[in-house]
């Protein structure tokens, strides 16, 4: 016999879905920790995201820290949500990761339900929702703060939004940056961002701006090119969601690897 609990849910939300019948599942939802315990556990950053001539461009560094300790050095940071859209995460790792899957989840389930996807507003709205579940959590130190990039076909361009602990969310102009690297990059996106560059000069200048977080902040890994780690990159156009592969990453970081041992401070910006 069919439940029909599972086939007529009565909303295209499948968080409210979970929440209805199994709220243990969701992130957030477990009970309050005795005492903060955010220090202890993974926190990812550095992530930034710039528009581009026809799409926009998101990247992510690679270093996991619990205080002064690495704790990893290729955590992913960066994720696919659908085909025209991705996130990144800065703070609690696990939480983070876990947010991000159910978040993709989401957008499939709407899309499954409604025959339609969620138009880019939408999807920035429903993240932020998903993030202030988390809020009792955040109290406790485990945080997390993404960035939302997609393409959207109304306007043929990228859009960005970022977010506080409380959900948002703010969309962004032209870049934006988060994680405790992101003031340095923000300063080199200030510096290097052009408006309307294409998607792989875009890719260059997120690649410096993500070398100088890390030339100044601690948390944020620089390319390991020993190891051959490099920053996850991914553009979104008309074309869909794109993850640059690690040589054609490599092929960036050598470039501002090599223009960085003449210059250490990195490229400087006309004044005219």
């Amino acid at each position: 016999m069919v439940n029909h609990i599972f086939t007529d849910t009565g909303s295209s939300s499948f968080t409210e879905f979970v929440r209805s019948h199994s709220p243990d599942l969701l992130p957030g939802r477990n009970e309050a920790l005795a005492t903060p315990v955010g220090d202890q556990i993974p926190h990812a950053t550095t992530i930034v995201a710039a528009k581009c001539a026809g799409g926009v461009v998101i990247a992510g560094d690679r270093r996991a820290t619990s205080g002064n300790i690495i704790s990893q050095r290729d955590i992913e940071k960066v994720f696919r949500t659908d085909d025209y859209s991705a996130m990144g995460i800065a703070g609690t790792a696990s939480t983070g990761i876990e947010l991000a899957r159910l978040y993709r989840v989401e957008l499939e389930h709407y899309e499954k339900r409604e025959g339609r996807t969620l138009s880019v507003t939408g999807k920035a709205n429903r993240l932020a929702t998903m993030i202030r579940g988390n809020l009792p959590m955040a109290m406790q130190g485990l945080v997390v703060v993404p960035i939302f990039a997609a393409y959207d076909p109304d306007i043929d361009g990228g859009r960005i939004f970022g977010y506080d602990v409380g959900g948002g969310p703010y969309e962004q102009h032209n870049h934006h940056t988060i994680g405790s690297g992101s003031i340095f990059a923000r300063g080199a996106l200030k510096k290097l961002y052009r408006e309307g560059a294409s998607p792989e000069d875009t890719v260059l200048t997120l690649v410096h701006a993500l070398y100088d977080a890390a030339d100044d902040d601690s948390a944020t890994g620089g390319p390991d090119v020993i190891r051959k780690i490099w920053p996850v990159v991914a553009v979104i156009t008309a074309d869909g969601f794109h993850r640059l592969s690690d040589d054609e990453v490599a092929d960036h970081v050598r470039i501002v690897v090599d223009s960085r041992t003449n210059s250490p401070d990195g490229p400087t910006a006309p004044l005219r």
